[in-house]
C-alpha cells in the first residue's frame, strides 16, 4: 500500500487510518508542489476505497483488477482540457456521480491540476461538494491553494504535502535509475520534487559543466570562461532551469564569500531580460561579463 509513493508517510498513515476507521471524507484537497506524488497517493487511496475485500487493498478483487487496467467504472480522473478544467467537464462529473456504484460500495473522482478550474467550473463543482452522494469521494489535486475559491476550500479536508527530502530523492534515483555520485547542488535543483528529478536526470553532465563555469570565474580569464559556457549558449529552451541552478551554486558560494551575492542579482536580471525577448546570446554575454567582473 503506497509502496510506489515516496515520502509524506504521515499523510499515507492518515489516509489508511481513515479507511480502516470508516472516517473517510466526501471531499479532499491535496496541495503541494508539482512532482511529489500527490496524484499517485490519491490514486492509491482511491484503489483502497474501492477495494471490495475486508483487507481494503487486496489487489485481487474485481475492483482492484479493473482499477489496475484503468477500467473501473466507479473511478474517474479529470485532467485539464488544454490550459484549464472547464465547466463542461465538471457537469460530466456531476452526471456520473449521481449514478450508483457498479462494482464497489463507493465511487471516487480525482480532479488533477484542479487549480486550473475556471471560476465557473469551481462554482459548478460547489453544488456537488455541498451535497455529495454518501458513496462518493472527490479528491482535488493542486499546487496552489490560493487558486481555489474559499467556498471550495471550506468544504474540503485540506492536506498539505511536503517537498521530499534530498536523501529520499537520491535513494530513488539510485534504486530506479542507478544514478550515482549526484552532486548536492544538482539535488537541490530538484527542490524536493521527484517529478523534476526524473525530468532532469539525464542532464547531469550538462549541469556539471554549468558548475565548472561558476567555479572558474575567479581562476580563468574572461575568454576562457566564455569558452566553458558553450552549453549555456545552447540551452535556450531550458535556460530558466539552468539559471535557477546557477543561483543555487552562487548562493552556496555567497555564504562563504560575500562577493558572490551580487552575482545572484545578475542572474535574476538576466532572467528578466530573456523574458522580455532581449537577444539571447547578448544576455548570456552580459551576464558572464558582469559576474566575472564582480568576483575579480
Amino acid at each position: 500500500m503506497f509502496e510506489n509513493a515516496i515520502g509524506n508517510d504521515i499523510i499515507k498513515k492518515m489516509l489508511i487510518n481513515a479507511v480502516k476507521q470508516n472516517t473517510v471524507s466526501n471531499s479532499y484537497l491535496f496541495v503541494g508542489i508539482e512532482g511529489i506524488g500527490k496524484k499517485l497517493i490519491a490514486s492509491e487511496f482511491a484503489k483502497m476505497l474501492l477495494c471490495t475485500s475486508k483487507e481494503k487493498y487486496c489487489d485481487n478483487c474485481k475492483s482492484c483488477i479493473e482499477f489496475n487496467t484503468n477500467n473501473n467504472p466507479d473511478f474517474l480522473i479529470i485532467e485539464p482540457d488544454g490550459n484549464s478544467i472547464k465547466i463542461e467537464q465538471i457537469r460530466y462529473l456531476q452526471k456520473k456521480i449521481q449514478e450508483k456504484p457498479i462494482i464497489s460500495e463507493k465511487k471516487v473522482y480525482i480532479i488533477n491540476d484542479a487549480n486550473l478550474m475556471t471560476v465557473e467550473a469551481q462554482n459548478c463543482l460547489l453544488k456537488t461538494l455541498e451535497e455529495p452522494p454518501e458513496y462518493a469521494t472527490i479528491i482535488l489535486i493542486g499546487n496552489n491553494e490560493n487558486s481555489f475559491l474559499q467556498t471550495i476550500k471550506s468544504r474540503c479536508i485540506i492536506i498539505h504535502f511536503k517537498a521530499l527530502e534530498n536523501e529520499e530523492i537520491k535513494r530513488f534515483l539510485v534504486e530506479k535509475y542507478s544514478l550515482q555520485n549526484i552532486s548536492d547542488s544538482i539535488i537541490d535543483t530538484y527542490q524536493g520534487s521527484i517529478g523534476k528529478a526524473i525530468l532532469l536526470k539525464d542532464k547531469q553532465d550538462e549541469y556539471e559543466k554549468i558548475q565548472d563555469i561558476i567555479d572558474n570565474l575567479e581562476k580563468k580569464d574572461l575568454i576562457d570562461v566564455v569558452k566553458l559556457a558553450e552549453p549555456l549558449y545552447k540551452a535556450k529552451e531550458d535556460v530558466f532551469e539552468i539559471l535557477d541552478y546557477m543561483n543555487i551554486i552562487l548562493l552556496k558560494k555567497a555564504k562563504k564569500q560575500y562577493k558572490y551575492t551580487n552575482c545572484i542579482n545578475i542572474v535574476e536580471n538576466t532572467k528578466i531580460r530573456i523574458q522580455k525577448n532581449a537577444n539571447y546570446d547578448m544576455c548570456i554575454d552580459n551576464m558572464l561579463l558582469s559576474m566575472w567582473e564582480e568576483v575579480n
